[in-house]
């Protein structure tokens, strides 16, 4: 299999529609199902189911994802440190990060960088926690954007602290005063993002010993803020994210203080193109004096 049929593949895999596939590769439809069907008649199995809305991959074609990914890897890098060599900038950097530091400092870095570096192309990918880790450990990404967390796997480099605080209606009783007491989380109508489980935010609170009482649960920070606007709850957050949007909600520290600490993670330098270290490069240089600018 070529190494274009497997980026095709990769990519099916990852946004589930072969019109999308088709259109960014500049086939039909029906040329990239001819080649996905050449593919399966090479392997013996089939690799997607197809259905209404979109297709989805098969256990044995998910089994062969992190090998796919490796073998794509592994040739850029190799097209990439020969480009290297022969003074050739060009290629491409693929960023998992959360919305928060993508929206707030990742434009400045990604600015900087395709000034010096206008061949190289910057792929970013959005998500919650759980989704950046496991693009991560399947190589979907080539570094993440995100907190600290125990037992991480691999390398990390920190960047900046962000405080936690805590994000009310506007007709909230502590909207006004100076702090707001983490403790009183346990009696409030708490709003949780990341599918009812934000890793950053259920530390804080589990170090404290606090057991929210979780009337509803979103996947984005930004919907969980518009519901607190509306006067059903509260939450708890990044001072970043609530810089990402104009609401109409109290953003109050907390009593005692909290803070997550955002830095880069990667497997090891090892494996990164050397697009990807000097982007690495960029981010430790420019975003402590983006956070300290706040």
């Amino acid at each position: 299999m070529d190494l274009k049929k497997c980026r095709i593949l990769l990519d099916a895999i990852d946004c589930r529609s072969l019109s999308k596939v088709a259109k960014d590769y500049g086939y039909t439809p029906s040329g990239v199902w001819h080649m996905i069907d050449a593919i399966e008649n090479e392997l013996g199995f089939p690799l997607f189911l197809r259905g209404s809305g979109g297709v989805t991959p098969t256990d044995n074609c998910l089994r062969l994802a992190p090998e796919l990914r490796e073998l794509v890897r592994c040739s850029e890098r190799f097209s990439r440190k020969m480009e290297e060599i022969r003074g050739i900038r060009s290629g491409s950097v693929t960023i998992g990060s959360y919305p928060s530091v993508s929206i707030q400092w990742l434009p400045h870095v990604v600015k900087a960088f395709r000034a010096d570096y206008p061949g190289i192309r910057i792929q970013i990918r959005e998500g919650i926690r759980q989704e950046l880790q496991s693009w991560l450990d399947d190589g979907s990404v080539e570094m993440c954007f995100y907190t600290e967390r125990p037992g991480m796997k691999g390398e990390w480099i920190p960047l900046a602290e962000d405080p936690i605080v805590a994000v009310l209606p506007k007709t909230h009783p502590l909207a006004e005063t100076s702090s707001y007491p983490l403790a009183r989380c346990a009696e409030e109508d708490f709003i949780m993002p990341a599918l009812g489980r934000d890793e950053d935010v259920a530390a804080v609170l589990e170090e404290a010993g606090i057991s929210p009482n979780i009337v509803f649960s979103t996947i984005e920070n930004f919907a969980a803020i518009s519901m607190i606007e509306c006067g059903l709850g509260m939450s708890i957050m990044n001072e970043l994210i609530t810089k990402c949007r104009v609401h109409d909600a109290a953003i109050i520290p907390l009593d005692p203080p909290r803070a997550i600490n955002f830095g880069i993670a990667y497997p090891s330098s090892d494996k990164l193109s050397p697009a990807a270290l000097e982007f690495i490069e960029y981010a430790k240089r420019m975003i402590p004096g983006l956070r300290a600018r706040r």
